[in-house]
């Protein structure tokens, strides 16, 4: 597996246990996660929505108030952030084979 499929099993798996995170490994996966998204956009030549809502801005908010957020809430900014994730990494692989 690769770094990238061994990090989103990791999301994965933490967002099917958000009450055994602590508020600061929920800040430290979605910061993770913003800095994959921006490495993995950049090589993939897909530029952030600046005018208009982007999941980075969720994820950053998130991560920020990751001790007021509910299990549902961590879960939901994990997944989002995991679907990301997988939605790149099937747009890099597809770019390598070309």
């Amino acid at each position: 597996m690769s770094l990238t499929t061994d990090f989103i099993s990791e999301l994965i798996r933490a967002a099917n246990e958000p009450e055994k995170l602590s508020p600061y490994e929920v800040s430290r996966l979605l910061d993770r996660s913003i800095d994959t998204i921006r490495d993995m956009r950049e090589q993939t030549g897909i530029a952030g929505s600046h005018g208009i809502k982007d999941v980075l801005i969720d994820l950053r908010v998130a991560s920020e108030r990751a001790r007021d957020l509910s299990a549902a809430e961590i879960r939901d900014a994990i997944i989002d952030a995991a679907d990301v994730i997988r939605t790149l990494k099937i747009v890099l692989d597809g770019k390598d084979e070309l």
